[in-house]
């Protein structure tokens, strides 16, 4: 991942309402853009502007059926964040010192 699409990704993610509107399509993926702005109290131009952002970033994939525009969550770019920060050795320190945790809280129950 280029520095250029980390920080499109990040300053998608960087907004309540985008991520709002990830786990809305996390739970139900699929939605037209009238579905998906349900109980935002932003304008529909607003969110229009929101989803751009998030498509920019590779968040969201949008699919025609018919005159439908469909959007679907993409969580491809989000597996880059750990991967560049988080090294196989950290992953596995911490699995580790998670399980000495839990073994030490059930020695103690």
């Amino acid at each position: 991942m280029t520095d250029d699409e980390l920080d499109s990704l990040l300053r998608a993610l960087g907004d309540a309402t985008r991520r709002r509107l990830l786990d809305r399509l996390r739970d139900e993926p699929g939605l037209t853009l009238s579905a998906l702005i349900d109980g935002f109290e932003q304008s529909r131009q607003a969110l229009s502007k929101h989803l751009a952002l998030l498509a920019a970033a590779d968040l969201v994939v949008c699919v025609w059926r018919g005159r439908e525009k469909l959007h679907y969550l993409n969580p491809v770019p989000l597996q880059a964040l750990p991967a560049r920060w988080v090294t196989t050795t950290a992953r596995e320190h911490s699995a580790a010192l998670n399980a000495l945790q839990r073994a030490l809280q059930d020695g103690n129950a």
